[in-house]
């Protein structure tokens, strides 16, 4: 009867463990921000009315009392529930942003965010006060960032200029990537931006497409296109403003050239190819994230588009570009000093009759949603000023419209979202990870390739560790996290969806993984052989190990007591994890994982003495870190309790009388009774080794004497049978 109630219990237990396993990857319906109602009218309070959570998209209508009605002034939302660009730490902002139905900003503030160098260097006010300059700047404004910041930047100028912060360019770019990115696609689904398109449904260019053509080929194909303005054509723009007749060497020659313009998409392979060498074309291709765009402009005349104050690497002053009359930042890529590394006769193969045009290439990041099957506006800004003491400043645009034929890109289909063209994008990454994984199933499944070989588990298991910190850890930037946790909780809690996962497909694939082994080989597939951290830890003792440092044996009663930190821990950053959503981002800190593995130790120094500290630990206590403090090991030790059977093999003599094994154990995973505990064994299968060796398992060097002996019996008797009957009665 007790045994028929525990084997009930167990299977209850494991039944609990995988539906909440299930409920990690269960799709919801709403979204992964973390606001509610109650927080959103904390938010926005009096005079602004906060409707509910609409369905089809997640946003919060604002409304507000005029008189006696309650008009909607705008819709406010999460960043990460549109547009979850990771970071520099490779975690998205989560952004609140409130705009009304014209575009403009109404409120933008930092929910979250994992970048560095706010969290230790600078501290997070600078990246307060730069979220603060957004209110009153409008999405049909080309924003930006350390431009001419004592430019206005109201509404009414097609350029907006906010300042950066110094030592975190990149931070704050992708902060301005991320809100222009989930604003716009609000803008196209809520307010009727870009004809409501869905800036994740768009379409790809063709990259197996290509056709070699000469420069005079690929203008009649359509894919150089080519613009000629006049100076009258500019006088003509200017006529009825104040600017009209203030450039006299327009006046003086109207019939001059004042600009003459090419425009190429170089991401086209039909054009990259043709007008590049095959080193530059190759260099471009590294240089550029997938479905990130590049656009060569050239141009010869009177007026530059590259003008006086152009800074390499930034965004264009006389230049900008746009789709659907919304925006869509352009930057300078710099390729021309860049090809110059390859010294090449020429750095783009163009008639001889456009040797002398200036040109430039823009990159378009994919995030901007730039979508090819659409025409988009090239726009030269034109600035003529009147007056000498306070002069006023008129502004004109020169628009180019470009399209590309319709055989050179794949029209958007249902499922092109763009976390698939992440994946797509981490194509390699992806190959790579598998083909590890399948290697590690390999060598589980059929052991015995390794353990029974007296050296090929030595040299193995290295090798692998080694995969699993770089390319794993550091390359691929892998490393699962109890940030991961939480973040499930937090979303799991406020019934949202958890899509926000499938922006890195490293770490999808192996939690899926690592999910289906907890049913086969429990919690040290992934503590033994997946975790980078864990791998440093060994990789480094099996180094030192030449000096023979003095290993600290902890007793089994206490080792027992302080396994149970890690539960403690876990419990600790769940609770905080369900009451503040902020202070978990401290507390997780705990882990070393963030300083180790995804910066490389590029951190503030308590971070790096913090991780140094716990390696240097892992040199005298064994897999200390792992085994007492890890809320990630934790984590999997429960989930490790779906594991349907033992698979490590086991002699009855285990325990008794042998104790090798346990003696042999480093993570002391094995009991005096001889059984593992598979919760807290990570797999290294050093006892499998020692079970399938004849010369190191006792019930094996029993068994090989005694049939020494037989052998030696039967030997005996077949020389002299008098003898062994004296033998045998003795």
């Amino acid at each position: 009867m007790t045994l028929h109630i525990r084997k009930h219990r167990n299977a209850f237990i494991r039944a609990i463990c995988f539906g909440l396993l299930c409920l990690l990857w269960l799709p919801m319906a709403v979204s992964a921000g973390v606001m509610t109602k109650q927080t959103m009218l904390e938010a926005f309070p009096s005079p602004y009315i906060v409707g509910d959570k609409q369905t089809d998209l997640p946003v919060w209508p604002l409304y507000q009392h005029i008189s006696t009605d309650t008009p909607l002034v705008g819709y406010a939302f999460e960043s990460i529930d549109m547009a979850a660009v990771p970071g520099f730490a490779g975690i998205p902002y989560n952004l609140l942003v409130a705009i009304d139905p014209d575009g403009t900003f109404i409120d933008v503030r930092v929910l979250s965010h994992h970048e560095p160098v706010f969290l230790e260097g600078l501290g997070e006010k600078p990246l307060i006060d730069f979220a603060k300059q957004y209110p009153g700047l409008s999405l049909m404004q080309n924003i930006k960032i350390d431009g001419k910041p004592q430019q206005s930047a109201g509404t009414d100028s097609a350029n907006a200029y906010i300042d950066g912060v110094t030592k975190a360019t990149a931070s704050v770019r992708i902060f301005n990537q991320s809100l222009l990115a989930s604003s716009l696609k609000v803008a196209r689904e809520k307010l009727g931006f870009a004809q409501g398109r869905d800036p994740d449904l768009i379409a790809r260019i063709k990259m197996d497409q290509f056709s070699p053509m000469s420069w005079d080929q690929l203008l009649d194909a359509g894919l150089v296109q080519h613009f000629h303005v006049s100076n009258a054509d500019v006088e003509q723009l200017f006529q009825g403003t104040p600017g009209e007749g203030l450039d006299p060497d327009v006046l003086d020659n109207p019939d001059g050239t004042f600009i003459d313009l090419y425009v190429a998409n170089l991401s086209v392979p039909t054009v990259g190819r043709n007008l590049l060498l095959p080193e530059a074309w190759q260099y471009l291709q590294q240089g550029l994230n997938q479905h990130d765009q590049a656009f060569l402009v050239l141009s010869k005349g009177t007026y530059s588009f590259i003008g006086e104050d152009f800074v390499r690497g930034k965004v264009p002053e006389l230049i900008s570009l746009q789709q659907s009359e919304l925006p869509i930042e352009i930057r300078d890529l710099d390729l021309s000093d860049r090809l110059s590394l390859f010294n090449l006769d020429y750095e783009i193969r163009l008639p001889e009759a456009l040797q002398d045009y200036e040109w430039k290439a823009f990159h378009i990041l994919a995030q901007s949603a730039l979508d090819p099957a659409y025409p988009a506006e090239f726009a030269l800004h034109v600035n003529r000023q009147k007056g000498m003491l306070f002069p006023e400043t008129i502004s004109k645009a020169l628009t180019f419209p470009t399209e590309l034929p319709s055989q050179y890109y794949m029209v958007a289909d249902q499922d092109n979202k763009t976390w698939h063209s992440l994946w797509q994008g981490r194509s390699r990454d992806i190959a790579i990870l598998l083909a590890g994984l399948a290697v590690l199933t390999v060598v589980l499944v059929r052991y015995p390739l390794l353990t029974q070989g007296k050296q090929h588990l030595k040299w193995f298991r290295p090798l692998y560790l080694l995969y699993t910190l770089v390319f794993i850890g550091w390359i691929a930037q892998g490393q699962l996290s109890i940030v991961n946790v939480t973040g499930i909780l937090q979303a799991w809690l406020a019934g949202r969806s958890l899509e926000f996962f499938l922006y890195d497909p490293m770490t999808v694939i192996i939690w899926a993984y690592i999910g289906l082994t907890f049913l086969i080989w429990g919690r040290g597939t992934f503590c033994g052989w997946l975790c980078p951290f864990g791998a440093l830890q060994e990789l480094i003792g099996k180094l030192l190990a030449v000096f023979r440092l003095p290993q600290l044996k902890i007793s089994t009663e206490l080792d027992r007591r302080l396994k149970w930190l890690k539960y403690l821990v876990l419990l600790g950053i769940l609770g905080v994890a369900v009451v503040s959503v902020p202070l978990t981002g401290s507390v997780v800190e705990i882990e070393p994982f963030k300083t180790s593995i995804t910066l490389m130790f590029d951190r503030s120094w308590p971070f790096v003495l913090w991780a140094v500290s716990l390696l240097l630990l892992s040199l005298f206590v064994y897999k200390g870190y792992c085994r007492y403090l890890c809320p990630l090991g934790a984590t999997m030790a429960i989930f490790g309790k779906l594991r349907i059977y033992n698979w490590l093999p086991r002699r009855s003599e285990c325990g008794s009388p042998c104790q090798l094994c346990k003696q042999r154990c480093e993570y002391q995973a094995i009991k005096p009774s001889g059984q593992i505990q598979y919760d807290e064994c990570f797999q290294c299968l050093d006892c499998v080794v020692i079970y399938d060796n004849d010369d190191q398992c006792v019930p094996l060097i029993v068994a090989k004497r005694h049939q020494g002996r037989k052998l030696k019996s039967a030997a005996v008797s077949q020389h002299d049978p008098d003898r062994l009957i004296t033998v045998s009665s003795v």
